[in-house]
């Protein structure tokens, strides 16, 4: 449905362990390196280093694949690199005229790695399956789904909803006649690679499917380290990767043989406030809103106040962009949002405006005997949100606004965050987010919208978008929902966030190879820079 918030995961592999995997991959795959000027054939294998392991394994029915390509497994649509929805598995697919039933025409010419054809049966089982899975992927408001014949699937909705079309181009299909109790672990599927290996806390070896039905990638093997930033930068030093992610700390670094790819993304993060006064708790006894952050005043000037051009440079090393929304640049975002941020001076009349003085000289505006004092938390180990929340709090602090920026752990910020302030982070390729984040049903549930943000309109606005007949008329809503020149979520309306940095995705790449053309990245969980292996090329 959605992505979570990240949460910083600790390096896994200590320092021997990681000398010694990339001097196996290097022994047992001669060509694997980065290419020297004696290799005259193009490779067709790769080691990549790109990210995280997915602990859970590869079943799509429990999440796999929602951020970036399944890689084992096909889906029925997909987005490309400009964001248009295109077909993948589908031919086709159609809407009824009361907008519940999404019909999806299927190849017939598509068999999974074990030779068997897929038909709309999988389909069927594939998506209850993942109903019934209670993941995270949402499929609530699935009232049916029927194989109409072995290539036609009817999808039946309890309600309208045009984000549908995200879960068509994200949920992977699985076997029904191989997905048992270790799929996981042992995926089969119908896309363009299949799993040969997979040592758990150190590398996953995948080989090309002979079965895929689309084109045929270029490299016949790719083999995934499962290695920390800086354990993958040093491996890209020591010419032991094809490709390499690394933090924006390296970028200013030449790798030889190397070239950076600064890839934009939604992988965005931001302040979230709380938006209602204190004195509420949830139904488990944690304690709701902040008087602080409840004034409109304080979270617009905060967001006027911060210059994030500044945060991008300083702390991103200008491996990012300015962020004012929870999606920007992807189809529906406003860019109505964008903000003249960095406004000291506006900031402070904001202030004033709204009742916030400094009445006895300490540098800190109080309204009504309040003090403008607050906490501002993120996870404990994550450097960037760390960094991130000093610098937006010294830049607060001359507006006289004091923040207290203090790190802990996910358990201790679940308990927490209804009524403080938290640095977090999402970015999903789907409009849903906005959704999830904003609306008012989803006021204290779980990480969605702790800080109990609510306005009719809004919601208003993203259930006309939910029930609209398309995805370009829906988008209208979303955009009105973020600003309607009046009102909005956006910092230009209620401001119930500081969204600050977007991330680019940074990757070392071998100078001879081409990544093709890149859409623009999610969240950074998963591997979303293989969402166009088949692209990839050598080049000599």
């Amino acid at each position: 449905m959605t992505s979570i918030p990240f949460k910083f995961i600790p390096a896994a592999i200590v320092l021997a362990t990681t000398v010694l995997l990339l001097s196996a991959c290097s022994s047992a795959t001669s060509n694997s390196a980065p290419s020297t000027a004696a290799e005259s054939q193009p490779k067709d294998e790769l080691i990549l280093a790109v990210g995280g392991e997915a602990e859970d394994g590869f079943d799509p029915t429990t999440g796999w694949g929602r951020y970036g390509s399944p890689l084992f497994q096909s889906t029925l649509l997909k987005r490309d690199s400009s964001m248009a929805i295109v077909n993948d598995l589908a031919t086709q697919y159609s809407i009824s005229d009361d907008r519940l039933t999404w019909t999806v025409d299927l190849r017939d010419d598509v068999r999974f790695s074990d030779g068997e054809p897929l038909t709309a049966a999988d389909v069927v089982y594939t998506f209850e399956t993942a109903k019934s899975s209670n993941s995270v992927i949402d499929l609530t408001n699935l009232s049916a789904a029927k194989a109409v014949d072995d290539d036609t699937v009817a999808l039946t909705l309890n309600q309208p909803q045009s984000t549908f079309v995200d879960i068509l181009a994200t949920l992977g299909i699985v076997p029904k006649h191989a997905h048992t109790s270790d799929y996981a672990e042992h995926p089969i599927g119908s896309g363009p690679y299949t799993l040969v290996q997979w040592d758990k806390g150190q590398q996953l070896i995948v080989e090309r499917n002979a079965n895929y039905y689309g084109e045929q990638p270029k490299f016949a093997k790719l083999t995934f380290l499962f290695l920390d930033e800086d354990a993958a930068f040093a491996a890209a030093k020591a010419g032991t990767v094809d490709v390499a992610y690394i933090p924006s700390a390296f970028s200013r670094e030449e790798v030889a043989g190397m070239r950076l790819e600064s890839l934009q993304s939604v992988d965005n993060r931001g302040i979230m406030f709380p938006y209602v006064p204190a004195g509420g708790t949830t139904k488990n006894g944690d304690p709701v809103g902040n008087d602080v952050t409840a004034d409109l005043a304080i979270r617009q000037a905060i967001n006027i106040g911060i210059d994030r051009e500044a945060l991008v440079e300083g702390i991103l090393e200008g491996q990012g962009t300015p962020a004012y929304s929870v999606s920007d640049n992807t189809p529906w975002w406003n860019p109505d949002t964008v903000i003249a941020d960095g406004d000291a001076d506006k900031a402070k009349g904001i202030l004033t405006g709204g009742g916030w003085k400094d009445e006895d000289g300490d540098g800190i505006v109080e309204k009504n005997g309040l003090k403008a004092q607050f906490t501002l938390i993120y996870p404990s180990g994550d450097v960037t949100r760390q960094s991130l929340a000093i610098a937006s709090a010294d830049m607060i602090k001359p507006l006289g606004i004091e923040v207290i920026v203090e790190g802990m752990s996910w358990d201790e910020i679940g308990k927490r965050m209804y009524a403080t302030a938290v640095m977090f982070g999402w970015g999903s390729l789907d409009p849903l987010e906005l959704y999830n984040v904003y609306a008012s049903k989803y006021a204290g549930v779980d990480y969605y919208n702790p800080g109990y943000y609510s306005n009719a309109k809004v919601d208003a606005y993203m259930e006309q978008a939910l029930a609209a007949a398309s995805e370009d008329e829906a988008n209208v809503y979303w955009k009105k929902a973020q600003w309607d020149g009046a009102t909005g979520m956006s910092a230009a309306g209620d401001a119930p966030w500081a969204w600050l940095v977007n991330l680019n995705h940074l990757y070392l790449v071998n100078e001879k190879l081409d990544i093709g053309q890149q859409q623009i990245h999610p969240h950074g969980h998963g591997w979303p820079i293989t969402s166009n292996i088949e692209q990839w090329t050598w080049t000599e």
